[in-house]
């Protein structure tokens, strides 16, 4: 997961990997949990998509949180359809490593999983997150409706201004309509309850997030 040569700008959709029609295998369960890792979910489930660095302790964070149905770490917001982690390593695909949430609103709401999100990592750092540099590492907020984009960027701009006040730069997460979802390989799935040792990169600021 360590990432310092790799590449931090974007590439152009022209020069994306032409990437393949076949997706990857995806087991049945979640390795924690034991719910479902493919739809359908529970009837009232609902999504949210977070990029906060690298994926293995980013899925670990949300795991366990109260009110979560199920968790999947993929790849979503670049150009090459079901792209290989070592593609998407390489920074020709576009793609960020992602975190997709299925929950239950009754028992978790979004603003709540939003402040595990902004508290988990620093977004201020552009494309990179601690140690690990490139594109797949940038802060991401993938939104399914109107109502978590509002909710994000109010959280946004409140978490801004409490980041200024402790020195750090502007936040540079990404807020955009949730993007097509490729689901990683089976082995990134709760890799880190797979491999309790695991590395693990994610550092939040130590600000607390004033929603929420």
């Amino acid at each position: 997961m360590f990432g310092l040569d790799k590449k931090s700008e974007m590439p152009l959709r022209e020069n994306a990997l032409v990437g393949r029609s076949e997706a990857v295998a995806v087991p049945r369960e979640h390795y924690v949990l034991g719910t479902p890792m493919v739809a359908p979910f529970e009837e009232n489930a609902s999504f949210a998509m977070f990029g906060l660095g690298c994926f293995w302790g980013a899925e670990r964070k949300f795991w366990q949180a109260a009110g979560i149905i199920s968790t999947h770490v993929g790849y979503a917001a670049g150009f090459t359809p079901n792209p290989t982690y070592e593609e998407v390593c390489s920074g020709d695909t576009g793609h960020n490593e992602v975190v997709r949430v299925v929950y239950d609103p009754t028992k978790i709401s979004y603003e709540e999983l939003l402040t595990i999100f902004w508290e988990s990592h620093n977004p201020t750092q552009g494309m990179r997150q601690g140690n690990d540099a490139g594109t797949q590492y940038r802060s991401g907020i993938y939104v399914y409706d109107d109502s978590q984009k509002q909710t994000a960027t109010k959280t946004r701009d409140a978490f801004a201004l409490r980041l200024k006040e402790a020195g750090y730069d502007a936040i540079t997460t990404e807020i955009i309509s949730a993007p097509e979802f490729y689901y990683a390989e089976d082995y990134h799935q709760q890799y880190l309850a797979k491999n309790p040792n695991g590395y693990c990169g994610l550092g939040g600021t130590g600000v607390s997030c004033p929603i929420g």
